[in-house]
């Protein structure tokens, strides 16, 4: 026998591949698993009982908004305590490539947490939260929006011939830095302005080395049916895999069209493309007041919608906009049925925070005025876009999407702690929940999904679509990112009223064979490092 760093023993090992688990061992040496089978001969330096726990890859989180989190506080607490150990950004916007006037913008548009923009390229930016000391791993996409912003501002106009082929140098280089391929946001300003052959052009330039496209769709609503028509095109075009970011039906009236959209997937499926989608287990997504006004308004940038807000005519023209149905733009303001399903998240000017959890219905009654004036006049004395969530889905399709066998998760969201500046704001619950909620709420106690394969669209899915060949699975030589947990405990505490409460059920985190988690407990462990895409060249 040869000694090894870990043992984990007697644990129900569930391999990340969908097989069928059992009662076994996994050994660790150095970074790296050494052995998974039904008992390891070796000795371990640590050996710890797992009898009672399932043992699994760490967990995947398919869309984090955790830079800003991380470089404030580099535990990763709220995600590392449901067994997160890759945070992956990059929907519509990353950490470059960046202008030196984008560099500033970026810091001049931070809320609470504050940090310092000293790069300008996405490998750099990467390579800098990094050095910070992070628990979690990082990957990142590159943003389509921030590659147009680079050469084209936030202008609503099409690129030409020379700005697009610079474009689509930004993401090959974005690509030779280690992306995971292109992002776009479709329904927010700038991103709406990039039309579909815009990027297919992007997305191609990111299949040329197996990068991928994943997109917040143009519509999650009125027109979902053609947003997703639109992202299977972009994958016949350029021959890109593709994946449908937090699949949603926004809106009472959208909530039949779930069939219809999976019956679109698996027709694409069948044809030979690759598409996917992910999800977070909610009926609320959370993003801001913007996505409540039509994109006209907020052309060129902050500043300029702050202006156009200020100014009497335009401003009711905005009002009266929000208040129709859109045909060019998904307004969530009419998704949300009412003012009262727009729950105000957070605030910088600290004279709004007071506001902090409550409805947009309920501040405009406090203000005596209506909520659509309310949302305007919020905006423009926060200076800022105002995190709200929108409730919009149906429980009965969340439950649906956490079985579809083409579907991962991601929350959407930060990885923070429940103290500190943190507290200052109120997150979405998805922020300290959604790992747990899908193995708890929905596969253990509403048995949407085994747990095998919950596990496996968790982990070795999201790899492969990824191109991480040594990541998601519970065999030799991959990189030992481990989580142990209670599947009979684990669970979700975080509710929108109360959003900051970690989740429990998970007893030990590995990440990179260093033990993060212990016993429920972080053990301040920094090992977390840059997980880069097909493309990087070193």
């Amino acid at each position: 026998m040869s000694p090894v760093d870990v043992i984990l023993r007697g644990g129900l090992v569930l391999d990340g591949e969908g097989g069928e688990p059992f009662v076994g061992d996994v050994a660790v040496s150095g970074d790296r698993i050494s052995a998974v089978s039904r008992h390891v001969q070796d000795r371990g330096t640590l050996e710890l009982d797992a009898r009672g726990l399932a043992i699994a890859p760490g967990f995947i989180n398919m869309l984090s908004w955790a830079i800003a989190p991380l470089f404030h506080d580099g535990r990763s607490l709220s995600d590392i305590k449901q067994g997160v150990t890759l945070e992956v950004f990059g929907e519509g916007w990353s950490m470059g490539p960046y202008t030196e006037a984008m560099r500033r913008d970026v810091m001049e548009r931070q809320g609470d947490l504050k940090y310092e923009v000293d790069w300008t390229t996405l490998g750099d930016g990467l390579e800098r939260l990094c050095r910070r000391g992070l628990s979690c791993n990082i990957a990142s996409f590159v943003g389509a929006a921030t590659t147009r912003i680079h050469e084209l501002g936030h202008e609503d106009r099409r690129a030409d011939a020379e700005q697009l082929g610079r474009m689509r140098a930004l993401v090959r280089q974005a690509m030779r830095e280690g992306a995971l391929g292109v992002g776009s946001s479709l329904i927010y300003t700038p991103a709406t302005f990039a039309d579909t052959d815009e990027l297919t052009a992007l997305a191609a330039a990111a299949a040329e080395s197996g990068g991928m496209y994943i997109s917040h769709l143009r519509n999650e609503g009125d027109r979902l049916i053609e947003a997703v028509d639109e992202l299977i095109t972009i994958a016949r075009r350029s021959g890109a895999r593709a994946e449908i970011y937090h699949l949603k039906q926004a809106g009472r009236a959208n909530w039949p069209k779930l069939g219809e959209v999976v019956e679109h997937v698996e027709a694409a499926r069948a044809e030979g493309l690759s598409i996917t989608a992910d999800m977070y287990p909610y009926t609320a997504g959370a993003t801001g007041l913007d996505a409540s006004m039509p994109p006209w308004s907020q052309e060129g940038g902050h500043a300029q919608w702050i202006a156009r807000l200020r100014d009497a005519t335009l401003r009711a023209r905005v009002i009266e906009e929000m208040r129709r149905p859109a045909e060019t733009w998904d307004n969530l303001y009419r998704s949300a049925g009412s003012p009262d399903n727009i729950l105000l998240l957070q605030f910088k000017n600290k004279a709004l925070k007071p506001l902090t959890g409550k409805t947009l219905a309920a501040v405009a009654a406090l203000r005596g005025k209506t909520p659509e004036e309310t949302a305007v006049d919020l905006v423009i004395e926060d200076d800022s876009r105002v995190g709200c969530a929108y409730f919009l889905m149906a429980e009965q399709n969340v439950h649906r999407q956490v079985g579809l066998p083409w579907m991962s998760f991601g929350s959407d969201a930060g990885s923070m702690a429940p103290e500190g500046l943190f507290l200052l704001s109120n997150p979405h619950p998805r922020a300290y929940g959604t790992f747990a909620r899908v193995l708890g709420h929905y596969v253990r106690d509403g048995s949407a999904a085994s747990l095998p394969d919950a596990v496996r669209r968790l982990t070795s899915f999201p790899a492969r679509n990824l191109r991480l060949s040594d990541r998601g699975s519970l065999r030799a030589g991959c990189f030992a990112d481990v989580v142990a947990f209670d599947a009979a405990r684990i669970r979700d505490h975080a509710t929108y009223d109360e959003p900051h409460h970690l989740a429990s059920g998970v007893e030990h985190v590995f990440v990179n064979g260093v033990h993060v988690l212990k016993d429920g407990e972080h053990t301040g462990a920094t090992p977390g490092r840059v997980v880069r895409g097909p493309g990087y060249t070193g």
